[in-house]
């Protein structure tokens, strides 16, 4: 019998938790020495993780160090993927939290670090990026202790073990200036640190955490055992969520995840993450129990969504040209699918036939589905993000957010001028060096479109992060976006010639021969109304010559929104159009008439 450790990795979003990972698999000798993803973010697999450089999933891996077998959970690091890490710390008995040697502990350190002592795991402090310049990793470390201490650690807790290294150098220590030639000081503190799993004898339990999918065999339950033991073909019951329902089934096959794939087992021990193939119907959440008397364990709490976005049909004039699936029985199909996996996703059904609310952590999450759908060939359109209002003690009540900005201290008064128009408070400002840390509360209203005006405001220096206070008593009426729109009045090709005779009318978002329609959002106006301009008409050719008719054009270079960026930017009588290879902005109502009648 191996003897097991079961751990997560949590950070903040950028401190390294993936690096760290790929480093611990190397350190197993699980890839061959000669594999080709021996060298970056061997787990951040899927396209969009590697491009934006951030976890998104939480995966599995297992390295075999000594006789040990060490089960890793590779988490998120972002608020808005909340909740893809409350699932996975249930599977775990202690953390490694992972804290950056300049940086220090961060908004979302706290968020995660939180769930993971409120859950009462044991965590070993790892302080990464110590071959930094200026780097100060006593003063993190104090930090760190100070951050445990308001979070309510418990005496155990609070003696925790902490770790000096370079996670991207590959090397471990006890000390922060002792340099080591490998991260194996880290695996003996986690063999060290970290409980064992505890053996519960008694009638089988395990806690559906987390599914896979497999085109072959269908959906696959991931969970850890917690009592007992699960065999290959042994009868079980599905106890649901609700507490009520009870189903019958059989196990099929049973899995345990080795180095980064995994292998068939006969029988699974307690304390052993394992993957369950051959169980219908069942959802994250579910226990899997004793076939005669079935005991549930209690569900997962997850956090509430925060956000709501509206998702339609694309019906633009240039609807189907390059996406796969247009409809809405496609767009409710593909919905429904991300909701088995999503845990803090709800979708319910629109104010027409053919919409969908659907509700999320943040402008992020939604975008990342809505990212991963378009490149999945699918067609939408996507309404403006609002925030989710409830009412509490018969007050109206929105979130609140703490969002930490980090700027170059010459930027700070117009940082804090920018966040308090939002209705922003500051709530503390320190000075590190030249850069000063400002921290807010701020409603999640106030944060849609505020990163980009940030950043130009500071010349890209600030880094702004943010993570849900609270549902707070709501504030009042927030400025947001305050120049009109310059919309096309024709459909067709946006001519060189008429653009550089309306850019003192604003700045656009097309370049020459792109092609516009009636309604489409094509630029910024500089005043505050909204202006129908044509950008279809092309030059009269005459055999004449004119003096100063024949200057040439000289266009601005267009503004090319990110989806993000795009969602933010626009106002309620907007929408996004998102097709697998262009993205628009358009006004709900196409035509000028419609749209003046609509605001008498």
């Amino acid at each position: 019998m191996q003897k097991l450790r079961n751990i997560a990795i949590i950070a903040h979003v950028d401190h390294g938790k993936t690096t760290l990972v790929d480093k611990m698999i190397l350190a197993g000798h699980i890839l061959r020495d000669n594999a080709k993803t021996s060298g970056e973010l061997i787990l951040d697999n899927n396209d969009l993780e590697r491009e934006r450089g951030i976890t998104i999933l939480s995966k599995n891996v297992s390295v075999i160090y000594k006789d040990y077998k060490i089960n890793i959970i590779d988490t998120p690091g972002h608020a808005d993927f909340g909740g893809e890490v409350e699932r996975v710390l249930n599977m775990c008995d202690g953390v490694l939290l992972l804290v950056d040697a300049f940086e220090g502990t961060m908004p979302q350190t706290r968020f995660v670090l939180q769930k993971a002592l409120a859950l009462g795991k044991k965590p070993i402090v790892v302080i990464n990026k110590v071959d930094k310049p200026n780097c100060r990793p006593e003063v993190v470390n104090e930090q760190v202790f100070d951050l445990m201490f308001t979070l309510n650690a418990t005496e155990e807790q609070l003696d925790y073990k902490t770790i000096y290294g370079s996670a991207k150098q590959g090397w471990m220590s006890h000390k922060w200036n002792e340099r080591t030639d490998s991260i194996v000081p880290l695996l003996d503190a986690i063999i060290d640190e970290i409980p064992e799993p505890a053996t519960v004898e008694g009638t089988p339990q395990m806690l559906i955490t987390s599914l896979e999918y497999s085109s072959y065999t269908g959906r696959i339950a991931v969970g850890k055992v917690t009592r007992g033991s699960l065999k290959a073909g042994q009868n079980v019951t599905l106890a649901k969520r609700d507490g009520v329902t009870m189903q019958k089934c059989k196990i099929k096959d049973l899995m345990v995840f080795e180095g980064l794939g995994k292998k068939k087992v006969e029988e699974v021990p307690c304390g052993e993450i394992c993957a369950i193939m051959g169980i219908e119907g069942f959802e994250i959440g579910d226990t899997i129990c004793d076939y005669e008397n079935p005991e549930p364990l209690p569900p997962i709490a997850i956090d509430e969504p925060t956000m709501s976005m509206l998702f339609t049909i694309n019906n633009s004039p240039f609807f189907g040209k390059d996406g796969k699936y247009v409809t809405s029985r496609h767009i409710k199909e593909r919905l429904d699918r991300e909701l088995e996996k999503n845990l803090a996703l709800r979708v319910t059904p629109g104010p027409s036939a053919d919409s969908f609310n659907v509700f999320g952590r943040g402008v992020l999450h939604l975008s990342v589905l809505i990212e991963t759908m378009r490149r999945e060939g699918y067609e939408l359109q996507v309404g403006q993000p609002r925030v989710i209002v409830k009412e509490i003690d018969g007050k109206k009540c929105e979130p609140i957010e703490e969002m930490t900005v980090d700027c170059p201290e010459s930027y700070s008064g117009t940082v804090i001028e920018l966040a308090t128009k939002r209705k922003g408070t500051l709530r503390n400002m320190e000075s590190n060096g030249d850069r000063v840390r400002l921290e807010f509360d701020i409603p999640s209203r106030g944060i849609i479109g505020l990163r980009s005006n940030m950043l130009t405001a500071t010349a890209g220096e600030a880094i702004m992060t943010h993570r849900l206070k609270d549902f707070e008593p709501w504030v009042g009426e927030i400025e947001m976006r305050t120049n009109g729109s310059i919309i096309s009045g024709e459909t067709g090709t946006a001519y060189a010639y008429s653009i550089d005779k309306l850019q003192d009318r604003g700045r656009f978002f097309i370049s020459p021969m792109d092609q516009v329609y009636e309604g489409q959002v094509i630029g910024e106006h500089t005043r505050q109304n909204d202006i129908t301009v044509n950008v279809t008409k092309s030059k009269q050719l005459t055999n004449m010559r004119a003096s100063g008719s024949d200057d040439k054009a000289v266009i601005t270079p267009p503004k090319v929104f990110t989806l993000e960026e795009a969602l933010e930017y626009i106002k309620e009588d907007e929408y996004v159009e998102v097709t697998p290879h262009a993205m628009r902005l358009r006004k709900i109502l196409l035509h000028e008439v419609d749209r003046k009648r609509a605001s008498k």
